[in-house]
């Protein structure tokens, strides 16, 4: 019997190992190589239209070439948002690296077994934030490669985002490591994880979940460029951290001041009182500099790995009625 992955995942996730994980994505990159080596752009990739087919217990992608509707307004994005690249959020063209950002959303699901950002409106607050490099929270003891491959399908520099042929590859290599070295205890802590995520779906209404499926027009306007949340977040300590440095150098600077002239207040009625006030060079109070602060700061945030990228034209043809 046939089902999407959405349903999929909630049916079985309790049961799937990471191998088992690995090989799901693995299916769906390579049906996604095969989409783009005919020069085609999917669009509208999501967990709805990723198909689970029992006789063969293989995955495969559906809904190629639908684009949206007819009467969609210009300037519009069509899409389930989670899914969609940050790049054609703001209002640019849909290319095989947003066919990668959607892969990178899909593993996401995959490890989690719930929707990325099931518990956000999907709304123009949600599109701001997913363009300011708010991404979905790593699960716990996912595998680093994994995690490495799936962050870098979500970046928001779609250039630094793996083709479909380099991420096939390197996923092929972590399944081959997770055959040959299969961990028990490791795959123990994942199914410890499973009654706190059941717990999760349980607290949610089948409205919330169902809302996932659904692909609509949305129509955004005057948004920022596309970042990673860690550049933002960086930028905004470093400024805090500036100001509290120069406040604090500041303050002393003003503490140091007052306590020498109450010094040389003291030192001078000492002398005043033995000498004559004609001796007037004593009395002279020296200007104290300020020396200027100096702070060496590594600006360097260079989070993701930049592999090999050769992107195609965005003028891609598009073939309908296929499943991969």
């Amino acid at each position: 019997m046939g089902m999407d992955l959405r349903t999929f995942l909630k049916q079985n996730y309790n049961k799937l190992m990471w191998k088992e994980r690995i090989e799901i994505a693995r299916y769906i990159i390579q049906a996604i190589y095969r989409i783009h080596n005919e020069d085609a752009i999917h669009r509208d990739l999501h967990s709805g239209n990723i198909l689970y087919l029992g006789i063969n217990q293989r995955f495969f992608i559906s809904d190629l070439g639908f684009c949206g509707p007819v009467d969609k307004p210009l300037n519009s994005v069509y899409g389930n948002l989670p899914y969609i690249a940050p790049e054609v959020i703001t209002g640019k063209k849909t290319t095989f690296a947003s066919d990668i950002y959607s892969i990178g959303m899909l593993m996401w699901e995959i490890s989690s077994g719930q929707p990325p950002f099931v518990n956000y409106e999907y709304n123009y607050d949600l599109a701001m934030k997913i363009v300011n490099g708010m991404r979905p929270k790593i699960v716990p003891g996912t595998p680093l490669e994994y995690k490495k491959l799936m962050e870098q399908c979500w970046d928001a520099d779609s250039t630094k985002r793996p083709d479909a042929y380099t991420l096939g590859n390197e996923m092929k290599k972590l399944l081959l490591y997770f055959n040959n070295n299969q961990n028990e205890s490791s795959e123990q802590i994942i199914s410890n994880q499973h009654q706190q995520l059941n717990n999760y779906y349980s607290s949610n209404s089948i409205d919330s979940i169902s809302k996932n499926y659904t692909s609509k027009t949305y129509q955004f306007e005057n948004f920022p460029e596309p970042k990673n949340a860690t550049e933002g977040s960086s930028n905004i300590t470093l400024k805090h951290f500036i100001t509290l440095k120069n406040m604090l150098t500041l303050v002393s600077f003003y503490l140091n001041k007052n306590t020498n002239r109450r010094t040389r207040r003291i030192w001078k009625l000492e002398i005043n009182s033995n000498y004559n006030i004609q001796n007037n060079d004593y009395e002279k109070e020296t200007v104290q500099q300020t020396k200027k602060h100096h702070l060496d700061i590594n600006d360097d945030d260079d989070v993701y790995d930049n592999p090999s990228h050769s992107e195609k034209q965005d003028d891609s043809k598009i073939s309908t009625g296929k499943i991969f």
